[in-house]
């Protein structure tokens, strides 16, 4: 009997260790399949943002030769088309704008980093990159307070569509700069970090 008991012990041991091992391979899944989704969403918001820019660049080429051609063989064209344009040159200038500022790739003047050292280049950076952020920011603000101005003002751009509408791309587009140069100059000050301990 007592040899009978060892063995369903052991049985039922295994079976608890079997299920155990189950548990934290499942676990395991679900943690990888959460961070895959998580390290998905960055993919997808950029195929957006190019997807957007494409769509903003091919509809404003459309529009001006449609503006060309109606010109020259009706002398007419589309009474709101050239303000389209107009706009749609600020919607490209601004989404080119963030696509640039989640790479890093504005225009910046290096005369005096690059004769600095990696570490004074680093703590150069993260200088930059929190300027930057806080002028994007405070640009977001105030043209946010602008866009408010508009929307109580009603005004009309072109075709019923408000004014305010055309001009929402100026605080999202800052808002959205200043974020990724928050996030640039956090990675910078992790760099300093990671430089003082190998120090």
């Amino acid at each position: 009997m007592n040899i009978g008991q060892k063995n369903e012990d052991s049985e039922k041991g295994s079976e608890k260790g079997s299920e155990k091992m189950r548990d934290g391979r499942n676990n395991n899944n679900r943690e990888k399949q959460q961070a895959g989704v998580l390290s998905s969403i960055p993919t997808l918001l950029r195929r957006m943002e190019d997807c957007v820019l494409v769509v903003l660049l091919l509809l404003m080429i459309c529009m001006a030769v449609t503006q060309i051609f109606l010109r020259n063989l009706f002398d007419g064209g589309i009474f709101w088309g050239d303000v389209l344009v107009r706009i749609l040159v600020l919607w490209i200038g601004l989404f080119g704008a963030m696509i640039a500022s989640r790479q890093n790739r504005h225009i910046n003047i290096d005369i005096i980093t690059r004769y600095l050292s990696k570490q004074a280049g680093i703590v150069a950076g993260l200088i930059t990159n929190l300027f930057t952020a806080v002028i994007c920011l405070i640009v977001a603000w105030h043209s946010f307070q602008f866009v408010c101005m508009e929307f109580e003002d009603g005004g009309i751009a072109f075709a019923r569509v408000p004014v305010w509408v055309c001009e929402a791309i100026i605080p999202f587009a800052f808002i959205v700069i200043g974020t990724r140069y928050l996030f640039l100059a956090a990675d910078a000050s992790k760099n300093i970090r990671g430089l003082r301990e190998r120090q």
